[in-house]
């Protein structure tokens, strides 16, 4: 079987942000159905990323609400510079980190553990189910990093986004982003070793 080209590779993603345009477009009509479909359609990538940089569920559900309500009130903002997908998840990306700055409440399950520490304490991984321990450990895991180190392990492990994407979305240079993800992943290494891999090093 002959690979894709680089061209038929971005096909998928350029359909894609063509119908969230279209969604938008619609959106800017003031159709609040576009609003709905585009809300179902981002609802759960939304609550996944900002779970993970604020590390509440409630938070989380609030950060999608003020998302949407950017959208649905500034939609004719969007420049058009990246996608609509880079965009939106600009947008919750800080809300989330303003939502933080007034509520630290979260913060106080984490700010006085010793991070080297706990993980000397964790138990065996073979004492663990092959689930349980990877679902654990990456919960545990990403509680010892700063919001916007979990922010890029988050976009780059299970969004797929590039460093150049999530510069966009971070609104940070890809050299910052490179730096948070090298810290990350030294935090990473000792419990989660493919996260914490370099990749340079295959």
């Amino acid at each position: 079987m002959s690979k894709q080209s680089g061209t038929e590779a971005l096909e998928p993603q350029r359909a894609d942000d063509a119908a969230d345009l279209a969604l938008l477009a619609d959106i800017n009509r003031g159709d609040a159905r576009a609003l709905h479909s585009l809300y179902i359609k981002y609802y759960h990538r939304l609550l996944r990323f900002i779970h993970r940089v604020t590390g509440r569920l409630d938070s989380a559900q609030e950060v999608i609400n003020d998302v949407m309500l950017v959208v649905w009130k500034d939609g004719k903002s969007f420049a058009g510079r990246s996608t609509v997908a880079t965009w939106i998840l600009g947008i919750a990306y800080h809300k989330a980190l303003k939502l933080m700055e007034k509520s630290r409440r979260w913060t106080d399950r984490t700010a006085h553990v010793d991070f080297d520490e706990w993980s000397e304490r964790f138990p065996d991984p073979e004492e663990l189910s092959q689930v349980t321990e990877v679902q654990d450990l990456l919960e545990h895991g990403l509680r010892g990093l700063t919001s916007e180190q979990r922010a890029v392990v988050e976009l780059t492990y299970f969004f797929g986004c590039s460093y150049e994407e999530i510069a966009a979305i971070t609104n940070s240079p890809v050299n910052t982003v490179k730096t948070r993800m090298f810290y990350a992943r030294q935090k990473l290494r000792k419990l989660l070793p493919e996260l914490g891999k370099d990749e340079g090093a295959r």
